[in-house]
C-alpha cells in the first residue's frame, strides 16, 4: 500500500515538472512572438520605403505572412488528445502549436472578434484578400448594382477565413516526443534572444526609421465662402508607415465616391485636400482631417461657414444661387435654362420624356457643365427605369415604363464653377386603366426593412383609388431573383400595409410585389421592390462598408476559445415590435455566451392566465433574432419567450414578455381638416388643408377633386404627399370644383375631409409685370413728354394706372427717386412738367393693377429737358394688338403726343419677323393710313413677328414708333368669333362668347376701334359669359366694323365687318322672323286607296297645338260630311282629306289654308284636264279592284319561274278562296281533267298554285297475264329516264279559272313565242349561274378542263375559249356533254395548249363565264399526270399476258400424251417458261416444251404418269409486267379405280 502510494507521488511531482516545463515554455514562446513581431515590422518599413506602394492589400498580406510565425492559430476538429501541431508557412518556416484542439461544428460561424487571455475584446481579426484595398472596395460597391451578389458574397465572406488559411499556408499535423518538443523549444529561445539582440543594433544604428504616429505638419484652415464658390481644404501629414487619410462633416465620414458631383479627395506626398463644390449653406460645418497608422491617430479641425449673398428665407439645396466668378477659368458663367418643360402627365406602362436646353455664357473650350435631375430633391440615378442624357446643349430624362412611384416634382440642376441654376415642374401619373370594371388600383412603393437571414418585412403604400367597394386586403408575392416563379406569401389577405414574410432560404435574393383585393376582385401587382438577400444584418454592414475596424497595418490571430460545444445563454431584451389582428413581431437580442458557432432560436408562447408554454417553431428553429407568429385569437392575451440552441444543446429561455393582447396596435388616422382651395393658374388649384391630429406614422395624403353638380371624384394625386399644401394640375378651366383629403398611414385610410368652397378654375391675380420702353416724345423748356409700352402681363387683372418716378442725372452721379403725381395715370403717356431747363433726367414706370404695384421699369436713358426745333410728328404711342390669329391680326395705335409743325395726316405700318435685324422691317401697306388701327392679313401660322407705326405729316415722315412684340401669329384655342343672331322676333344681334372671364371682366363693344358715343343705335345685354349687342333700327348708319374685347384677359377680342349686303339680307331674314309663314314637312299630295278613295294630305314641320286648319275647294270652303272626312293629328303633324270616289264636279283646286298664331301657311293641288282624268279611271279601276277581290281572285297573276333545280313553274297565287271553289287549268283552251297526265303536275300549297311543266309522269301499263301474279311497282319507285325540263311541246296557252257563287276569276299566261324565250332564257340563267369552277382532270389520252352544272338542256349554248380566242373543234381539242358535266378535252397537250381558258354560258342575256388558268404549277401537274397515266395504260396494253387455250383443270389417263399450247401477248415479246407445282419445267425427253411465233407456247407429255398430276403453270413476263396461266394436271389409272370400287362394294 505505502509502494503503490509512493509511486502515486512520484507521477504527481512528475506531472508538476511537466507543467512547469510547459509553462516555461509557453512564456518563452510568447517573448519569441514579440521579438518576431518586432522583426517584421523593421522588414515592413524597408519594404515600404523600396517600393512605394500603398496598397490596402499589400499591407494585410505582408503582415499575415510575418505574424504565422509568431501567433497561434485556432486548432481544428481533432480528438481531444494533445497533439504537436507542425505549420509550414509560404516562407518555409515551420511553425509548432501545441494546444488542446476542439471540436468545431459544421454550421459554426468563425468569429472576427480578436480576444486577450481575459477573453477581452482587444481587436479584429480581419480576413486576408488577394488584392488591392481598391478592387476590394469596388466589390464592395457593386451590390448597389447587382444585389443578387450580395448573398454569393455573404456565403463567401462567412468561409473567407478558413480559405484563406488553406491558401495561405500548407498545414500538416505530425506527432512529436516530448524530448523533441523540448530541444525545439530551446532552439527557438536563443533564436529569438539573437533577434532582439539584432533588433536592439539596428535601433541605434538607424534612429530615423523608427515608426511614429502622424503629425500634422500643415493643418487645413477655416474658411468663409459664398454660396455657389468651390472651396478646398489642404493638409500636409508626416508619419511612418504611410498614415491612411479619412475627412468627416460633423463626425460624419465623407464617402467621396458615393458623391463625386459634391466631394474631390486627392492624396499626393503626404499633402492631402478635400474639395466641396458648389457650397451652399448646408455645407457650414465642422470638418476633420484624420490621419491613422499603427503607431496611433492624429485629427484636426476646419470651420467653414457658407454665406449667403442676400437675407430672406432659408434656401433650399435646389434653389438658383447668384453666380460667382470662376478663378480657374477667369469667367463667371451665367446659366439660362429655356425650352423647359412643363407640368406632365402620363399614364402606367408609358414612357415620358423631360426636357430643357442649357445656355452657358461664355463658351470654354472642353469645358461643360454638371448636370443633374432630382425627383423630390433626391438626386436620380441611371437605372432600367431611369435614363439621362446630355448633349451639351439640352439635358434630358427618360422615365422608362412609367409607374406612380415616378409621380413627384422633378428638378434639373445645372452646375458651373461660379453657381448653378435650377428649373422645376411637376409629373403626375395616372393609373393604368383596369382590367376589370370596379377593381383597386395598384399599391405603390413597395419596399423591404429589417432583413435577417430568413425573414423580411415588406411594406407598401395604399393605391389613391379603392375602386368600387373599399380594399378588404392584400396578397404579397416573392419572386427569388433569377427566376420567373411568383409564390403568393399569404393565404389570406392582409389589412395593414405591413407584412412580415418568413421562410427565406439564407443566402437567397428575392424580389416583393403586392396586389389589392376588393370585392371586385384584385388589382394589377405592383412595381417590385428592389431585391433584398436574405442574411444576417450584420454580415451584410460588412459587406457593404468593407472591415468596420480601422486599418492598423496590422492583423491579430487569436487563439480559439475552449467554448465550443457550449450550450448558448439566453437570449435578452425579448420584445413586441408589431402588433395586429393578423399577426404578431417579436425582436430579441442574441445571447452573449453563444460559443463560437452560429445560434438558432426556439420561440414560445403561453395565453394569459395559464402555466404552459407551448413550442411555436417545433420542425425548424430559426436563425435571425426576429420571428412573425400568425394564427393568433384575435382578442386573447399571450406571452411570448425565446430559447437559444446549437450543436450542443437547447439553452434557459428568455424572460417572458409581459401579457400582448392580439389586435391592432395602429389606429387609423383622423380626418385631416376642411380644405380651402386657392386659384393658382388658368388649370390649378393651391390645395390646403389642416394635418390630421390624431395619427401614427403617417404616409401621406391624398387629394381628390369633384366638379361640382357631378358626384364624381376623380384623385388629384397618385401618390401619397406629407405636406399640407398641394397644386392639383390638369384641371379644366372655367369648371367649378370641390376638394376633399383624406389621410392614410399603414392601417388604411382615414375618413375624407369635409368638402372645401367650390372654386372656378382661373387663374390667380397677381400684381402686372413690368412696363416697359419708356421713351421721350416732346420736350420743351421746362416740361417733357414721356410714353411707355403697357406690360406683357397684366396678372389677371386689368392695368388700372400707372406712377412714374424720376431723378437727376449730372454725369455719373444719380439722386434718389422721387414720385411724380399722388394718383394713378390712365394713359400710358405723361407730361412732367415743372422741370428745370438743360437737366438731365431719368424716368421709370410701375403699373398698379387691383392686386398691387408692379416693380419699377428699366429707367430710360437720361434725358435733357430743352425745346425741341425739329417739324416731323413724334412717334406713335400705346402700341397694342387685338384679334390675334393665325393669319391676321390688328394693330392699334394712339396718335403721337407731338405732332411737329403741321398735323398729322397719316400713318405707315412696319413689320419684322421677331429673329431679324433692323434691316428686315416691311412696310405692310404702300398708301398711307389715316385710321388709328389696321388689321394685317397674310401671316405665316406660327410666325413670331414685331410690328411698328410711323405718322406722317405735311413736313415729313417721323420716327418709328417702339416696337411691339414679338407678337405670335396663332389662334388660341377656344377662340371664338363673333356672330350675329335674328331671334324670332327679327330682332338683329351681334353676340359674342368667352369661356374665360375672370372677376372683373367686362366686355368692351366699340364701332371701328373707337369707344361708341352713340348709346342709341346699340343696346349691349351681358349676362354670364356671352354679351349680346342689338340693333334698335338697323341702318346704313349701322355699317362698320364693330369689335369686342373682354377685359381682364389675355387679349380675347373679335370683331365683325357689316356690310350694306349683309344687312340687306340681315333685314330680309329679320322680315320672315316677324311675319312667320308655317312650314311643311310635305306639300299638299294625293293618294288613292282602296276601293277607290281618295286621299288629300300634307304634314307640318313646325306648328304649335293651337294650329287651325281651312278646307278649300275652288274657293268654296267645305266641310266634313257625307263626301268629305277630314282629320288633323296634330302628333304627327298630318292633315288628311278622303273623298269617296272622284266625279266630274270634283275637277278644280284643293287647298289647305292654316292658322298657328300671327303664322300662316297655305297648300294647294290642282286636279283638272288630263291629269284629273287619269286620276278618275285610276279610282274607278281601284274600285273594280275592290269588287273583284271579294270572291276567289288571283292575289298574283299566273306567271312562270325556274327553280335551283331547274324545274319550270308555272305559278299563281290566289285568296279568298273556300272548298267549294272550282279551279280549273287549261292549255290551248283545253280543260285538264284530272285523269290527264299534266292535272299530275299540278300542285296547290297554302293558297298557291303551281304547274311543273318538266316533271316526269310514270304510266302505269296493263299487267299482262305473265305479270298478274307479281305486285305492281310504285310510280315513284320507278326512276324517271331523262327528257327535257321543258321544250316545244310545252308551249301553249294556260289559263286558270276561279268560281263560286260570290264570283269568279282568271289568269293566262301566254308560253308562246316570246313567252317561250322569256322562259328559257330564264332556264338558261339558273343553269349558267349553277355552273362550278374550271377543275382539271389528266387522263391518258390528254388533259379535261370540265364543270358541272345542275342540268343541261340541248339547246343551251356553251363556248370554249383560249386566249380570249374561241377554239375549233378538231380531233385533238374537242368540246362536248356527258350528263350534267361541260367539259373540254385537250388529246395529247403540248406547251401551245397552256394559257388560259374560258367557258361562256349563254344566260339569257350576256352569259356567264368561268375562266381556268392551265399554266404554272396547274399545267405542270395536270401535264405530269397525263404522261404517267399514258405510260400506265401503255404498260398495260403491252404487259406480258397469257390470253387464252389453257384449261383450268385436265384429266387424262395414264399412259396417254398430254399436250397444251397457250395463247401469249406481249410487247416486246415475253419470255415464257413453265412451272409444276412452282418449280420450273426444263426440255428434255420428257417434257417438251415450245414457243413459236411468239405468241404460241406448248408443252408435250409423252406418255403421263400419275407423278404427273400437279399444278401447271404458264408464265409470261416483259419488261411491262409478268403473268402465270394456271391449270390442274390429274392423271388416272382405270384399273386402279375400277379395283377400289370393287372393294367398296
Amino acid at each position: 500500500m505505502s509502494e503503490s502510494l509512493q509511486v502515486t507521488r512520484r507521477q504527481l511531482k512528475q506531472q508538476q515538472q511537466q507543467m512547469q516545463v510547459l509553462q516555461q515554455h509557453r512564456y518563452q514562446q510568447k517573448e519569441q512572438q514579440q521579438q518576431m513581431q518586432v522583426l517584421q515590422q523593421h522588414r515592413y518599413q524597408r519594404k515600404e520605403q523600396q517600393q512605394q506602394q500603398h496598397h490596402f492589400e499589400s499591407s494585410c498580406y505582408l503582415s499575415s505572412k510575418a505574424s504565422v510565425s509568431k501567433q497561434s492559430f485556432s486548432a481544428f476538429k481533432t480528438s481531444s488528445r494533445r497533439l504537436k501541431t507542425s505549420v509550414q508557412t509560404e516562407q518555409g518556416q515551420e511553425v509548432v502549436l501545441s494546444a488542446k484542439l476542439s471540436p468545431l461544428p459544421k454550421r459554426a460561424k468563425r468569429t472576427y472578434l480578436a480576444m486577450d487571455k481575459d477573453k477581452e475584446v482587444i481587436g479584429y481579426v480581419v480576413p486576408v484578400f488577394r488584392a488591392s484595398h481598391e478592387e476590394i472596395r469596388g466589390l464592395l460597391e457593386a451590390r448597389e448594382e447587382d444585389v443578387t451578389e450580395e448573398g454569393i458574397n455573404y456565403v463567401a465572406m462567412r468561409n473567407l477565413f478558413v480559405r484563406e488559411s488553406k491558401e495561405a499556408m500548407k498545414v500538416k499535423v505530425v506527432k512529436k516526443t516530448r524530448e523533441m518538443h523540448i530541444r525545439e523549444s530551446a532552439h527557438r529561445v536563443e533564436m529569438g534572444r539573437t533577434l532582439e539582440e539584432w533588433s536592439e543594433f539596428r535601433k541605434k544604428m538607424n534612429p530615423d526609421s523608427l515608426t511614429h504616429r502622424p503629425e500634422f505638419i500643415v493643418k487645413p484652415r477655416g474658411q468663409t465662402v459664398w454660396e455657389g464658390r468651390t472651396v478646398k481644404l489642404h493638409c500636409t501629414v508626416a508619419g511612418w508607415p504611410k498614415p491612411r487619410m479619412a475627412w468627416y462633416k460633423n463626425n460624419v465620414l465623407i464617402d467621396a465616391k458615393a458623391h463625386p458631383e459634391k466631394y474631390t479627395v486627392e492624396s499626393n506626398y503626404n499633402m492631402h485636400s478635400l474639395e466641396i463644390k458648389n457650397c451652399d449653406f448646408l455645407d457650414t460645418a465642422k470638418y476633420h482631417a484624420s490621419a491613422l497608422n499603427i503607431k496611433g491617430e492624429s485629427s484636426s479641425v476646419a470651420h467653414i461657414v457658407v454665406k449667403r449673398f442676400q437675407e430672406g428665407d432659408e434656401a433650399g439645396p435646389l434653389d438658383p444661387k447668384p453666380h460667382g466668378f470662376s478663378p480657374e477659368h477667369g469667367v463667371t458663367f451665367q446659366t439660362t435654362i429655356i425650352d423647359k418643360f412643363e407640368v406632365a402627365f402620363g399614364s402606367e406602362g408609358e414612357t415620358m420624356s423631360l426636357g430643357c436646353t442649357v445656355i452657358v455664357y461664355p463658351t470654354v473650350k472642353k469645358y461643360q457643365p454638371e448636370v443633374v435631375w432630382y425627383r423630390n430633391s433626391v438626386p436620380l440615378k441611371p437605372s432600367k427605369w431611369v435614363h439621362t442624357h446630355w448633349s451639351g446643349e439640352r439635358a434630358t430624362l427618360t422615365l422608362v415604363h412609367l409607374n406612380k412611384e415616378d409621380e413627384g416634382l422633378y428638378t434639373l440642376r445645372v452646375n458651373t464653377k461660379s453657381g448653378f441654376d435650377t428649373y422645376s415642374a411637376y409629373v403626375f401619373v395616372r393609373d393604368a386603366e383596369v382590367e376589370v370594371e370596379g377593381v383597386p388600383v395598384a399599391p405603390l412603393d413597395v419596399r423591404c426593412h429589417d432583413a435577417n437571414k430568413d425573414y423580411v418585412v415588406v411594406t407598401w403604400k395604399q393605391p389613391a383609388v379603392e375602386g368600387s367597394s373599399s380594399i378588404m386586403g392584400y396578397y404579397i408575392d416573392r419572386c427569388e431573383v433569377g427566376t420567373h416563379h411568383w409564390a403568393q406569401c399569404n393565404d389570406t389577405p392582409v389589412k395593414y400595409a405591413r407584412f412580415p414574410v418568413t421562410g427565406l432560404v439564407e443566402g437567397r435574393s428575392y424580389i416583393f410585389r403586392v396586389r389589392a383585393l376588393n370585392k371586385a376582385g384584385l388589382s394589377r401587382p405592383s412595381r417590385v421592390s428592389e431585391a433584398v438577400t436574405a442574411m444576417d444584418p450584420s454580415d451584410r454592414a460588412r459587406l457593404r462598408a468593407g472591415p468596420s475596424a480601422p486599418w492598423t497595418g496590422m492583423i491579430k490571430f487569436t487563439e480559439e476559445d475552449p467554448t465550443v460545444g457550449v450550450i448558448p445563454g439566453e437570449p435578452s431584451d425579448v420584445v413586441v415590435t408589431e402588433a395586429t389582428k393578423s399577426y404578431v413581431v417579436l425582436a430579441w437580442k442574441p445571447p452573449v455566451q453563444r460559443g463560437h458557432e452560429g445560434v438558432m432560436y426556439y420561440i414560445e408562447k403561453r395565453m394569459a392566465g395559464t402555466e404552459t408554454w407551448q413550442r411555436v417553431n417545433t420542425s425548424m428553429p430559426v436563425k435571425s433574432p426576429r420571428f412573425a407568429l400568425f394564427d393568433l385569437a384575435e382578442g386573447n392575451s399571450y406571452n411570448f419567450r425565446v430559447r437559444c440552441c446549437n450543436s450542443a444543446g437547447v439553452g434557459e429561455p428568455s424572460i417572458a414578455t409581459g401579457e400582448i393582447t392580439v389586435g391592432d396596435k395602429l389606429d387609423l388616422p383622423s380626418s385631416p381638416g376642411t380644405p380651402v382651395a386657392i386659384r393658382n393658374t388658368a388649370t390649378s388649384v393651391v390645395v390646403t388643408w389642416g394635418a390630421s391630429k390624431e395619427v401614427t406614422q403617417l404616409v401621406g395624403y391624398y387629394i381628390e377633386c369633384s366638379v361640382v353638380g357631378t358626384d364624381v371624384w376623380m384623385p388629384c394625386n397618385n401618390k401619397p404627399v406629407k405636406q399640407t399644401r398641394f397644386v392639383c394640375h390638369g384641371l379644366t378651366t372655367g369648371a367649378n370644383y370641390v376638394f376633399k383629403v383624406k389621410a392614410v398611414n399603414a392601417a388604411g385610410y382615414s375618413q375624407s375631409s369635409p368638402d372645401s368652397d367650390a372654386v372656378v378654375v382661373q387663374a390667380a391675380v397677381s400684381v402686372p409685370g413690368k412696363p416697359t420702353g419708356v421713351t421721350l416724345q416732346e420736350a420743351v423748356k421746362d416740361y417733357m413728354v414721356l410714353s411707355w409700352t403697357e406690360p406683357a402681363n397684366n396678372g389677371g387683372a386689368d392695368v388700372r394706372g400707372y406712377y412714374v418716378d424720376y431723378r437727376t442725372v449730372k454725369g455719373d452721379v444719380v439722386g434718389k427717386w422721387h414720385e411724380m403725381h399722388e394718383k394713378a395715370l390712365t394713359t400710358t403717356s405723361f407730361k412732367a412738367e415743372n422741370l428745370k431747363e438743360n437737366l438731365f433726367y431719368q424716368f421709370q414706370v410701375r403699373a398698379v393693377n387691383m392686386a398691387g404695384v408692379s416693380k419699377a421699369s428699366l429707367p430710360c436713358k437720361a434725358l435733357e429737358c430743352k425745346e425741341w426745333t425739329i417739324t416731323v410728328p413724334g412717334p406713335p404711342v400705346g402700341l397694342h394688338v387685338l384679334e390675334v390669329r393665325d393669319t391676321s391680326a390688328v394693330i392699334l395705335w394712339e396718335p403721337p403726343v407731338f405732332s411737329g409743325r403741321t398735323p398729322v395726316n397719316g400713318y405707315y405700318l412696319d413689320v419684322k419677323e421677331a429673329s431679324a435685324g433692323d434691316e428686315g422691317w416691311k412696310a405692310v401697306h404702300e398708301k398711307v393710313n389715316r385710321a388709328k388701327y389696321m388689321k394685317v392679313t397674310g401671316l405665316t401660322a406660327g410666325a413670331s413677328l414685331v410690328f411698328r407705326v410711323r405718322a406722317q405729316n405735311l413736313a415729313g415722315v417721323g420716327k418709328a414708333s417702339a416696337s411691339l412684340g414679338p407678337i405670335l401669329a396663332q389662334t388660341r384655342p377656344g377662340t371664338k368669333e363673333i356672330y350675329v343672331d335674328v331671334d324670332d322676333d327679327g330682332v338683329i344681334s351681334m353676340v359674342f362668347e368667352c369661356s374665360e372671364m375672370k372677376e372683373g371682366s367686362e366686355f368692351v363693344w366699340s364701332k371701328n376701334y373707337q369707344a361708341m358715343t352713340d348709346t342709341s343705335r346699340l343696346t349691349i345685354v351681358t349676362e354670364k359669359g356671352k354679351s349680346r349687342a342689338i340693333f334698335n333700327n338697323p341702318s346704313l348708319e349701322d355699317l362698320g366694323t364693330f369689335s369686342c374685347m373682354v377685359t381682364n384677359t389675355d387679349g380675347i377680342s373679335s370683331s365683325y365687318t357689316l356690310t350694306e349686303e349683309a344687312l340687306k339680307r340681315l333685314l330680309d331674314i329679320s322680315h320672315e322672323h316677324k311675319f312667320p309663314v308655317i312650314p311643311f314637312k310635305n306639300e299638299m299630295a294625293m293618294d288613292l286607296l282602296e276601293k277607290g278613295r281618295v286621299r288629300f294630305w300634307t304634314q307640318l314641320e313646325k306648328f304649335t297645338p293651337a294650329c287651325e286648319v281651312e278646307y278649300v275647294f275652288n274657293d268654296v270652303i267645305i266641310t266634313q260630311g257625307k263626301k268629305y272626312t277630314m282629320n288633323f293629328d296634330k302628333s304627327t303633324g298630318i292633315i288628311e282629306m278622303f273623298m269617296d270616289s272622284l266625279e266630274v264636279t270634283d275637277e278644280g283646286t284643293f287647298t289647305f289654308n292654316l292658322v298657328d298664331g300671327k303664322a300662316k301657311g297655305t297648300t294647294s293641288l290642282v286636279l283638272i284636264g288630263d291629269e284629273f282624268r287619269e286620276l278618275q279611271k285610276k279610282s274607278e279601276f281601284e274600285r273594280a279592284e275592290w269588287v273583284r277581290k271579294q270572291g276567289p281572285h288571283f292575289v298574283e297573276y299566273l306567271g312562270f319561274t325556274v327553280t335551283q333545280a331547274c324545274d319550270v313553274l308555272l305559278k299563281c297565287k290566289i285568296g279568298n278562296v273556300r272548298p267549294e271553289t272550282e279551279i280549273t287549268w287549261s292549255k290551248d283552251c283545253i280543260e285538264i281533267a284530272e285523269d290527264d297526265e299534266d292535272a299530275k303536275k299540278i300542285e296547290r300549297k297554302d293558297g298557291e298554285l303551281t304547274f311543273n311543266i318538266g316533271k316526269w309522269i310514270i304510266k302505269q301499263e296493263v299487267q299482262t297475264e305473265k305479270e298478274k301474279g307479281r305486285k305492281k311497282p310504285a310510280a315513284e319507285e320507278v326512276p324517271p329516264p331523262p327528257r327535257p325540263k321543258i321544250s316545244k311541246q310545252d308551249a301553249g296557252v294556260y289559263e286558270v279559272f276561279l268560281r263560286d257563287d260570290r264570283g269568279k276569276d282568271k289568269s293566262k299566261f301566254n308560253l308562246t313565242d316570246e313567252g317561250y324565250q322569256a322562259v328559257m332564257n330564264e332556264l338558261f340563267r339558273v343553269i349558267a349561274n349553277s355552273s362550278t369552277n374550271i377543275e382539271v382532270r389528266s387522263t391518258e389520252h390528254g388533259i379535261i378542263l370540265y364543270s358541272n352544272v345542275t342540268y343541261h338542256h340541248e339547246d343551251l349554248r356553251v363556248n370554249w375559249l383560249q386566249k380570249d380566242a374561241k377554239i375549233a373543234a378538231s380531233e385533238r381539242v374537242k368540246a362536248g356533254v356527258t350528263g350534267e358535266q361541260l367539259w373540254l378535252q385537250i388529246n395529247e397537250p403540248t406547251e401551245k395548249d397552256k394559257g388560259k381558258y374560258s367557258m361562256d354560258i349563254f344566260d339569257g342575256k350576256d352569259g356567264v363565264k368561268r375562266v381556268f388558268d392551265l399554266a404554272g404549277q396547274a399545267w405542270e401537274q395536270a401535264f405530269e399526270e397525263f404522261q404517267r397515266l399514258k405510260a400506265a395504260a401503255i404498260a398495260e396494253r403491252n404487259r406480258a399476258r397469257v390470253i387464252g387455250g389453257l384449261p383450268d383443270v385436265v384429266a387424262i389417263q395414264e399412259g396417254k400424251s398430254l399436250n397444251l399450247t397457250g395463247n401469249v401477248w406481249g410487247e416486246p415479246t415475253p419470255e415464257v417458261c413453265w412451272m409444276k407445282n412452282e418449280k420450273e419445267l426444263v426440255s428434255d425427253e420428257r417434257y417438251k416444251l415450245k414457243f413459236e411465233a411468239g405468241k404460241f407456247a406448248s408443252i408435250t407429255i409423252a406418255t403421263v404418269t400419275t407423278a404427273d398430276s400437279g399444278k401447271y403453270a404458264l408464265v409470261v413476263k416483259n419488261k411491262y409486267g409478268k403473268e402465270a396461266g394456271e391449270f390442274t394436271v390429274s392423271v388416272y389409272n382405270p384399273e386402279e379405280d375400277e379395283s377400289k370400287e370393287e372393294k367398296k362394294g
